[in-house]
């Protein structure tokens, strides 16, 4: 029962914000406890995968293009902690809420091992 008008991504029925949805299965509030269907979210679904710590340098075959490529991001001093290169490229996100840091991914510029700070 809707007992007011929602936006995508909040409960219609207690207001609450959901959870990440996974596209197949149903959306469960936190708050009500009521079940929706994914549509629930409107046209705001977005799927994203995130590969961490999955790079083995002996499966990949770069092209001429990647080979030639620089670094991902900006460079720092650090120390990979797989092989011990002292250089790094990095992002940052924000992933927790807005008051806390952001987490910072590292790259590796020598053997591609990445890792993350929060900041």
């Amino acid at each position: 029962m809707e007992l007011f008008t929602s936006t995508p991504g909040f409960c219609p029925t207690c207001g609450s914000i959901f959870p990440p949805v996974d596209s197949v299965k149903d959306v469960i509030c936190y708050n009500c406890k009521q079940s929706f269907k994914p549509d629930v979210f409107g046209e705001q679904i977005v799927e994203y995968t995130i590969h961490f710590n999955n790079y083995d340098p002996e499966k990949v075959v770069k092209t001429k293009e990647e080979k030639d490529s620089g670094p991902e991001g900006p460079v720092v001093e650090r120390k990979c902690h797989k092989c011990g290169h002292d250089k790094m490229s990095y992002a940052t996100l924000q992933l927790r809420s807005a008051d806390e840091g952001q987490t910072v991914f590292f790259t590796c510029l020598k053997c591609k091992f990445k890792e993350s700070e929060n900041s």
